[in-house]
């Protein structure tokens, strides 16, 4: 049995910035002009597997990319501190070293199969759910989709709110209806009135089951980016997996591994 699972070279980006832009949420950009081909071939949806300098942990930890600049080389992750292995990454400081495996996973790759111009498309993101959806708006806006950002958060504390408005219409929704909607983010599609022809989402899964009944209600296709803990970022694990329609290829059964099968699918061919 061959134990190939389509390696991935391993980068050293060199911190440029990193802030805390709301409680226990951090802005990293890291530059990685070194690998100008690689950073060439990064689509919206995929991940990066980062690795701390601490030897007690050896497994990397999975992080949406939020953002990149392929003129500068440089790679942009939003995210929460959770534990000690992002508490560790919270401590970067400019020049420090970061160790990863990217891009993971599958993104939007329908992107790529399609005419975007004129269409109406929906980013939605929910949580930490949100980052991911600044690079695909950019992508959308840059192929002249009108481009409607729905984004959910728990309370007023709107991070990142601001990086959407050069690329999308902004909708909010909030738990506490302290800003946007009070609701969750289809409540805030439906009070708009807004129509979509495509719909892409991230964010919780209560979410994505509620972006995914919405569009199944409404006829509109929907890809959804899964978040699951991961452990090996590669396929070779099966520690992440979500539940197919389909009899997958891999495993022959109806499960899908969501860091390489995913974390991009379309919804019509998961159950969640």
């Amino acid at each position: 049995m061959s134990t190939n699972v389509n390696r991935k070279p391993i980068l050293f980006g060199k911190v440029v910035s990193q802030r805390e832009i709301s409680e226990d949420i951090y802005d990293l950009t890291l530059d990685i002009s070194g690998y100008a081909d690689l950073i060439q071939t990064i689509q919206p949806g995929q991940f990066a597997s980062l690795y701390t300098d601490d030897s007690s942990m050896l497994l990397p930890r999975p992080i949406s990319i939020c953002d990149i600049s392929k003129d500068e080389g440089l790679i942009r992750f939003v995210y929460r501190k959770v534990g000690g292995g992002t508490g560790l990454f919270s401590n970067l400081k400019p020049g420090d070293s970061l160790k990863m495996i990217a891009p993971l996973g599958n993104g939007y790759e329908v992107l790529d199969k399609i005419n975007l111009k004129d269409k109406n498309c929906l980013a939605i993101g929910g949580g930490i759910g949100i980052p991911p959806m600044l690079l695909l708006s950019k992508v959308l806006s840059q192929a002249e989709a009108n481009v409607t950002a729905v984004l959910g958060y728990r309370t007023d504390d709107l991070f990142l709110s601001e990086d959407f408005k050069p690329y999308a219409e902004l909708l909010i929704s909030t738990d506490d209806g302290k800003a946007g909607v009070k609701g969750t983010v289809i409540d805030a599609i439906t009070a708009s009135g807004v129509k979509a022809d495509m719909i892409f989402a991230c964010g919780p899964m209560p979410m994505l089951r509620g972006v995914k009944v919405y569009a199944e209600k409404e006829s509109i296709e929907a890809y959804v980016s899964l978040e699951e803990h991961m452990a090996c970022g590669i396929g070779a694990c099966l520690g992440c997996i979500c539940k197919t329609v389909e009899v997958d290829s891999h495993s022959h059964v109806k499960n899908a591994r969501i860091c390489k099968d995913g974390p991009v699918f379309n919804a019509k061919d998961i159950e969640i």
